[in-house]
């Protein structure tokens, strides 16, 4: 039986290595994205709440939340790829047919989100509230386009 039992661990680990790669590329792209929009949120809210007065203002997660958001920006759109339409996913179809208008909307947060990464480092509240409020707006304007509730 001592034998039985490494036998049967080491084919427990293959059939799991075998399962866990069965994903299809297509599986993880839309894991990937889903991913970087949670961790676009979790970045979010602190500043949101920082804005509408829900938390006092700290100018140093202010900054460390918008730096990383303007990178989080550039991350999203390769985890579009074709075939990723369909799926544990909430994107409409027309974002992959309107490709040109989702990639502009992407390109467009990445410029929104650079700008308050900006304001961030003014450490003026001020700043970041207008700025704050473009960057909603890009998001609102792609979520309420292309993705379904």
């Amino acid at each position: 039986m001592k034998v039985a039992l490494p036998a049967i661990v080491a084919v427990a680990v293959a059939f799991s290595a075998v399962t866990v790669n069965a994903a299809t590329k297509e599986e993880e792209a839309i894991k990937y994205r889903k991913a970087v929009m949670t961790t676009m949120a979790w970045n979010v809210g602190p500043i949101g709440a920082m804005v509408k007065g829900d938390r006092p203002f700290d100018k140093d997660l202010a900054i460390r939340n918008a730096e990383r958001l303007e990178a989080l920006a550039k991350m999203p759109l390769e985890g579009f790829a074709p075939g990723t339409e369909q799926g544990d996913t909430k994107v409409k179809a027309e974002a992959f047919l309107e490709m040109d208008k989702f990639r502009a909307g992407m390109e467009k947060l990445q410029s929104e989100t650079a700008k308050l990464a900006q304001a961030a480092k003014s450490g003026n509240l001020d700043q970041i509230k207008p700025q704050f409020g473009e960057v909603g707006k890009v998001c609102k304007g792609c979520h309420d386009t292309y993705r379904n509730k």
